[in-house]
């Protein structure tokens, strides 16, 4: 996932991803263009739903990704390929009808 401290739509999708970790999925997090004080404070007071967080705060990372703004999701699967891509907020709609029914099809194969 990537997100920003200056995004306010990644505010809004932020609960849903403290509901992924909580219900147990890998979600990882790159803080884009950020710094990375102002990244850990974000995530200190409204909770830290990633394994792990990069910081990118020049941008180059997520250009490396083809990132155009923040927010984007990415589901990859356990070889490391993309196989989701979605720029915009998460909402538990798009959460049910895509995201989800591709993780646990991934998971089996």
């Amino acid at each position: 996932n990537v997100w920003a401290s200056w995004c306010v739509t990644c505010r809004y999708e932020h609960s849903l991803l403290m509901y992924m970790a909580k219900r147990g999925y890998t979600v990882y997090g790159l803080s884009y263009k950020d710094t990375l004080a102002e990244g850990r404070e974000v995530l200190a007071r409204s909770g830290n739903p990633y394994i792990a967080n990069g910081f990118d705060e020049n941008g180059q990372v997520g250009m490396d990704w083809g990132v155009t703004g923040t927010p984007e999701t990415f589901v990859i699967d356990k070889k490391g390929f993309v196989r989701y891509k979605h720029t915009g907020q998460l909402t538990p709609e798009i959460w049910k009808t895509e995201i989800e029914p591709l993780i646990q099809k991934l998971e089996k194969t």
